[in-house]
C-alpha cells in the first residue's frame, strides 16, 4: 500500500480526520502519482487489462464485461475506425444509451486516436443536430438500439458496432499518444444556452482521474455507480482496475437504483445532488447498504435536508462528499461529511481546493478580492481542458494564460462565491442566474434553503423571471412530498418570518418533475414560464358580486398577470409587491378619480376592502347622486 506523496495545505483537522476514513476495507489503495498524468489513456487502461484481465470492468442490468472482454470489444471498434478513417485525430460522434455499449465505443474511439463526441439519446433533436454540425464529423458510431434514431438525425455514414465483423482483430492496435492529444469533445450549454464543445486531452482526463482516485482512495476492489454516460466518469474506475456500473436515472426508478446499490455491493455512488435527493427520499427505514462507503455529490447545492437523508438511511461508515467543479477544469474542491460533521450554514460549502489548483475570487475587473468578499470563482491550473472546439475566441476569453508561466491558465468558472477565513470555498450560484429584485441582489440558495425546510416540499428551485421590462420577479418551482401541498399563504407566512420582502418569491409553481440535464442536475433554463393561474391560497375563491368589484378584479388580474382573482384574496399572497402596488394604485386613480394612498393597499389588501376604501375616499369628492350609484353597485346581490 502506498500513501499519497502530496498533501493539501490548509485543510482543517476535522476535514483531515474524515478524509482519513475514506479507505476501502481491503486497504489496497495505491496512489495515482502525478507523473502518471504524463501518458495516454490507452497506455494506462491497457496496463489495467494486463493486471486485472478477468476482473469485472463494467456492468449494467443488461450485461457485463471483464477487463479482457471490454478490451477486445473496444479493439474491434478501434480497428474498424482505423480501417475506415485512417489515423487522423478527427471527431467521432457516438449515439448510445447509458450502458456497456457506450463504454465499449468510448474506449474504441480513444484506442483509434479519434475524438469521442457523446450524443446522449435523451437530448432534444435540435441540440444533437447542432452538435453534429459544429463538430464537423465525418461519420457517427451507434448500435442497433439507436440506429433508427441516428438515421433520422443525420445523413452522415453510420457505423453499427453490433454489425462489426467478428473476424475483425481483437488485439491492441498498438498505438500510443501524446498527453496533449485530444480525446473527447464534451458539449455543454453556454451562457446563451447554445452548446459549446469542451475539448479534453489525455492529460486533462488523467489529471481528473488522479484527483478522484487520490481524494477518495479508490482501489481495484471498488465498485462505482455512475449516473450518466459522459466522456470521463467511467475512466475513474477503468484506469484504476475497479468496476463501473453506469445507470440512466431517466429510465431507472429511484427504488430500483437503491436496490441495485444493495444487490451489487456498490462501494461508491456518484450522482447529482437532486438525483440523490430523489433516490434517498424514496427509501424506507428497512434499506441497508453495508458495502457503500462513499456518496459523491456534484452539480448543485447540498442542503440540510440532503444531509438529514444521508444520516437517516446510510451506515455510520459511509461518508458523504460534496464537490465543486466545472467541465472545463474538473472537480477542484471537496467537502467531506460524516454523521458527526457540523455544517457551517444551511448548505454544505463548496469545500477545500485540491493540491493542483489555486482558487481565487475576482471582482468585475478580474482583480482578486479579499477573503470573505463575493465575486466570480476562478481556478488557476495547468491541467484543464484544451479549450472550446472550433471556438478560438471563446477559448481565449475563458482560459487566461499566466504571463509568468505559459503552462498555467486561469479559468473563470462563471460561478459566484467567496473564500472563508480558513480557505473554504462557498459557492453562491451561477453568475448567469444572479438575481436583482428592486435593487437588492438575491442569493437564490438562501431562498431555496428556507423553502426546503417547509413541510411538504421535496425539492425547490428559485429563479429570476423578467415579468416585464425592468421588473424581475422571483419564481419558486416546487415538487411536493405528497398529494397534500402546502398553500402559498402558508409558505409566505413562513418565509416572511425568515426573509426580507424582496426575497419572498412572487410566484410559486408546482411541478410533477423538474427538467434535468444529462448529468441529472436541474436544468434551470428549461423550467416552464410562470403560468397565470391563481395560486393555491388559504382563502377560498369568491367571485366578484357587483359590476364595481368586477372592474377592480379585472384591474388586479391584469396587474398581477393572473387568470382570476377572488374578492377576498390578499394582494401580497397573489404575488404583489411595491412596484405592482404602484401600478395598481395608478389604475385606480385613472378609473375612479380618487387619490388613494399606496399604504391603503396594505391596510385594505383585498378587492372587497379596496372597494370600501375607494367609496370612503370618494364620499368627500362626489355629489350625492354619484355616491348613491356606487353604493348601490357595492351591495351584494345575495348574502
Amino acid at each position: 500500500m502506498h500513501t499519497l506523496q502530496e498533501n493539501v495545505p490548509g485543510i482543517p483537522e476535522d476535514q483531515l480526520r474524515i478524509r482519513a476514513q475514506c479507505v476501502h476495507p481491503s486497504g489496497l489503495f495505491d496512489a495515482f502519482q502525478r507523473e502518471a498524468v504524463e501518458q495516454s489513456i490507452v497506455d494506462r487502461f491497457e496496463r489495467q487489462v494486463q493486471r486485472f484481465s478477468n476482473r469485472l470492468a463494467v456492468k449494467t442490468p443488461d450485461g457485463a464485461l471483464s477487463y479482457r472482454e471490454l478490451n477486445q470489444s473496444a479493439n474491434r471498434i478501434a480497428h474498424t475506425l482505423l480501417h475506415l478513417l485512417g489515423d487522423k485525430p478527427e471527431p467521432v460522434p457516438m449515439l448510445f444509451e447509458t450502458g456497456v455499449p457506450f463504454v465499449q465505443a468510448s474506449l474504441g474511439i480513444v484506442k483509434a486516436g479519434k475524438i469521442q463526441v457523446p450524443l446522449e439519446n435523451g437530448f432534444p433533436r435540435a441540440r444533437l443536430a447542432y452538435m453534429l454540425e459544429q463538430s464537423h464529423a465525418g461519420m457517427v458510431l451507434t448500435n442497433t438500439a439507436n440506429l433508427a434514431f441516428a438515421q433520422e438525425l443525420t445523413t452522415l455514414p453510420l457505423i453499427n458496432v453490433d454489425e462489426i465483423d467478428k473476424d475483425t482483430p481483437a488485439g491492441n492496435p498498438g498505438l500510443s499518444f501524446h498527453p496533449e492529444r485530444n480525446v473527447a469533445i464534451d458539449y455543454t450549454s453556454g451562457s446563451t444556452g447554445k452548446p459549446k464543445g469542451i475539448v479534453r486531452t489525455n492529460r486533462s482526463v488523467l489529471h481528473e482521474v488522479m484527483n478522484y482516485t487520490n481524494t477518495f482512495r479508490l482501489c481495484p476492489h471498488d465498485r462505482l455507480m455512475i449516473c450518466r454516460a459522459g466522456t470521463i466518469e467511467h475512466f475513474y474506475a477503468l484506469l484504476k482496475g475497479a468496476s463501473v456500473f453506469p445507470v440512466d436515472l431517466r429510465t431507472m426508478e429511484p427504488s430500483k437504483v437503491a436496490g441495485w446499490i444493495h444487490e451489487e455491493d456498490m462501494t461508491v455512488f456518484r450522482t447529482a445532488v437532486s438525483a440523490f435527493r430523489t433516490m434517498a427520499a424514496s427509501l424506507t427505514s428497512h434499506e441497508a447498504f453495508p458495502s457503500l462507503r462513499l456518496i459523491c455529490l456534484y452539480g448543485e447545492a447540498t442542503y440540510e435536508k440532503d444531509i438529514q437523508l444521508y444520516r437517516r438511511h446510510f451506515s455510520d461508515h459511509c461518508l458523504l462528499v460534496s464537490s465543486l467543479g466545472t467541465s472545463e477544469i474538473g472537480d477542484y474542491a471537496f467537502f467531506f461529511v460524516d454523521k458527526a460533521t457540523n455544517i457551517p450554514g444551511a448548505f454544505i460549502p463548496g469545500g477545500y481546493p485540491i493540491a493542483t489548483a489555486n482558487v481565487v475570487v475576482l471582482d468585475q475587473t478580474d482583480t482578486p478580492v479579499a477573503r470573505g468578499e463575493v465575486g466570480e470563482i476562478a481556478v488557476q491550473s495547468r491541467y484543464g481542458a484544451a479549450g472550446y472546439w472550433r471556438r478560438p475566441e471563446l477559448t481565449t476569453n475563458a482560459f487566461i494564460v499566466d504571463v509568468d508561466d505559459d503552462t498555467t491558465r486561469t479559468f473563470k468558472t462563471g460561478d459566484m462565491g467567496r473564500v472563508g477565513a480558513d480557505g473554504c470555498i462557498f459557492h453562491l450560484g451561477r453568475k448567469d442566474f444572479q438575481v436583482k429584485i428592486r435593487g437588492h441582489r438575491v442569493e437564490v440558495l438562501d431562498v431555496e434553503t428556507v423553502l426546503l425546510r417547509c413541510e411538504g416540499i421535496k425539492e425547490a428551485v428559485v429563479v429570476g423571471h423578467a415579468a416585464s421590462p425592468g421588473n424581475t420577479q422571483l419564481v419558486a418551482y416546487l415538487m411536493a412530498e405528497n398529494p397534500k401541498k402546502p398553500s402559498v399563504s402558508a409558505l409566505r407566512r413562513i418565509m416572511a418570518k425568515q426573509l426580507p420582502d424582496h426575497m419572498v418569491p412572487s410566484c410559486f409553481m408546482w411541478l410533477e418533475a423538474f427538467p434535468r440535464t444529462a448529468t441529472g442536475k436541474v436544468d434551470r433554463r428549461a423550467l416552464p414560464v410562470p403560468d397565470e393561474k391563481r395560486p393555491l391560497l388559504d382563502t377560498p375563491f369568491v367571485a366578484a358580486r357587483t359590476p364595481f368589484e368586477e372592474q377592480l378584479v379585472a384591474m388586479w388580474a391584469s396587474v398581477l398577470r393572473l387568470d382570476r382573482v377572488g374578492i377576498h384574496d390578499r394582494f401580497l399572497e397573489l404575488g404583489g409587491d411595491s412596484l405592482l402596488a404602484t401600478q395598481l394604485i395608478s389604475r385606480v386613480l385613472s378609473a375612479f378619480r380618487v387619490q388613494l394612498a399606496l399604504k391603503a393597499l396594505w391596510e385594505a389588501p383585498t378587492v372587497a376592502e379596496m372597494a370600501e376604501a375607494i367609496v370612503q375616499c370618494q364620499a368627500g369628492q362626489l355629489d350625492e347622486q354619484e355616491l348613491h350609484h356606487i353604493l348601490e353597485n357595492l351591495e351584494a346581490p345575495e348574502k
